[in-house]
């Protein structure tokens, strides 16, 4: 379950780390305890990834891929699993012209970057995770470029995390408003099952579920 306070929508203004810690600190200490399945803090303030793991996270998200001051070696400290994105720019002026040279390999030279300065700092390589940043400072044809090209990333040795569920490279390329997103949702979720993702976060849990359930049958079948 990934908890996050602070909004990383295209133009989202940055939040404080005082309101970050009052959304999510009384939703961790709900969970933690009441379910069997790991905590998430999708944050890139190391204040708030202390506070979370005081209260039950285990795994630290996030956008900004540990490059806030103090983030990396917080991460570090608290022996967290972590999840390392890549964002060009940030949300408040990330879709403004986002451009790359070759967006697959530009994307896998930061992550492996970044990873490396993981490891660096005492982070585990078994513990980081990468997220390929669908909708973070990338046009439509950068998204599906890199939905089409995700076994390279796979390829990179790293466990890959996808969350597309309800993006606007959902609702450009269809025409569909936020609440009309179901249908492309499952349909990336499970091109990203096929191609081997390892974590698929979304909104619509039963339904992506099933989908992943069919990918998960078929290859157990010769």
């Amino acid at each position: 379950i990934d908890i996050g306070g602070e909004s990383s929508r295209p133009g989202a203004p940055e939040v404080s780390s005082d309101d970050e810690l009052r959304r999510v600190m009384p939703v961790i200490e709900a969970l933690y305890g009441n379910i069997d399945v790991p905590i998430s803090i999708d944050t890139s303030k190391p204040i708030v990834m202390k506070e979370a793991f005081a209260a039950g996270a285990s795994i630290v998200n996030d956008v900004n891929a540990l490059r806030s001051e103090g983030a990396l070696q917080m991460a570090a400290e608290l022996g967290a699993d972590v999840c390392l994105m890549h964002m060009q720019g940030q949300p408040k002026d990330m879709q403004q012209q986002p451009h790359y040279k070759d967006v697959v390999a530009d994307v896998e030279q930061f992550l492996l970057a970044r990873a490396s300065d993981c490891i660096a700092a005492g982070i585990k390589k078994e513990q980081i995770l990468f997220d390929p940043g669908y909708g973070f400072g990338k046009t439509l044809e950068h998204n599906y470029a890199l939905v089409k090209h995700l076994p390279s990333i796979i390829a990179l040795g790293y466990p890959v995390l996808v969350g597309m569920s309800r993006k606007s490279m959902i609702g450009n390329l269809l025409n569909r408003n936020v609440d009309e997103r179901l249908a492309g949702s499952i349909t990336l979720a499970t091109i990203a099952a096929q191609q081997g993702a390892h974590i698929i976060r979304v909104h619509d849990v039963q339904e992506t579920a099933d989908a992943v359930n069919i990918v998960n049958m078929l290859t157990t079948i010769e």
